[in-house]
């Protein structure tokens, strides 16, 4: 950690709606952050908030105490790690990095050997929540890795939300992964139940009202109800990145040997959905999906 000041320095790389919506967290705590992403022009509001833009992967490691990734998938984070412009060139063995992304255990487990190797250290902490729960500092962030790297970086992670040390590397990814089975499979129930009873002629806005004050509402679906309503509203959390992820859960799932049957219908609507052209749309969708299937239906 960098020790001229109490305030480890923070580095991040990814800027996109989560990873965006982190660092404008970050520096409204008082943190320097320097980043890079794609597109410099995206960042921009970022960089009038404070961010201090970096060209390269390798430079925002070296500028930082603690280096956080948030990507889409394993390939973009290998892509960041690797190579003489990547993060791995620019740590030293003092310094720590975070992903928080969603990426397969396996990945996740070969990518903490490697900085390892190189005598550094890489933790997972991938998150549970959306953009509303970053801005609020209400994530879930469940941690795994070396437990003294934890107790480092729990101050940092605390200004995001509510971070749990969980295991070994990896163990968080699949933990991450059973989060997201359970919200894929409410999402699609919920969705069922509403078509349901709008096919019975019943107001869908009054429905949603009284499902979510019933025993089934999670604050999950609770905060959804405006996104099922408005199927064009800017996504929290697409399909094609859900997809992404249950289908990271099967695979784990076959490695262990373990039966996933709602993921498995999950995936299938995941994929009609896609077909259909809602892969950046919100996982709330997925009842404008199954209502336009239906009419679809009726008609035939």
């Amino acid at each position: 950690m960098n020790m001229d000041s109490t305030i480890p320095k923070i580095g991040f790389i990814g800027l996109g709606h989560m990873g965006g919506a982190m660092v404008g967290r970050l520096l409204q705590a008082g943190h320097a952050v320097s980043g890079t992403s794609q597109s410099r022009e995206r960042a921009q509001s970022l960089i009038e908030d404070g961010l201090q833009w970096r060209d390269t992967p390798r430079e925002v490691a070296q500028a930082a105490d603690v280096v956080f990734t948030s990507l889409p998938d394993d390939r973009a984070v290998d892509d960041v790690a690797s190579g003489p412009a990547g993060i791995l060139a620019g740590l030293t063995g003092e310094k720590i990095w975070v992903d928080v992304s969603t990426i397969s255990p396996r990945a996740s487990r070969e990518l903490a050997a490697r900085a390892h190797d190189l005598g550094m250290t890489m933790l997972e902490a991938p998150v549970s929540g959306s953009v509303p729960q970053v801005q609020s500092g209400t994530l879930t962030i469940m941690v795994g890795g070396d437990e003294q790297a934890y107790a480092r970086v729990e101050p940092i992670l605390g200004v995001l939300g509510t971070p749990s040390h969980v295991g070994d590397n990896g163990q968080a990814q699949v933990l991450k992964l059973a989060i997201n089975i359970s919200l894929a499979v409410q999402v699609l129930a919920l969705a069922e139940g509403l078509l349901l009873t709008k096919r019975a002629g019943m107001d869908t806005e009054a429905v949603l009202d009284v499902m979510t004050r019933s025993p089934i509402g999670s604050p999950m679906l609770k905060a959804r109800v405006p996104l099922v309503l408005d199927p064009q509203h800017e996504a929290w959390f697409d399909i094609g990145l859900m997809q992404k992820d249950i289908g990271l859960a099967l695979d784990t799932a076959r490695e262990l040997h373990v039966p996933l049957p709602t993921a498995g219908r999950a995936d299938e609507m995941l994929s009609i959905a896609k077909a259909l052209g809602y892969e950046r749309r919100d996982l709330a969708s997925i009842f404008d999906v199954l209502d336009r299937m239906t009419d679809h239906q009726r008609v035939a």
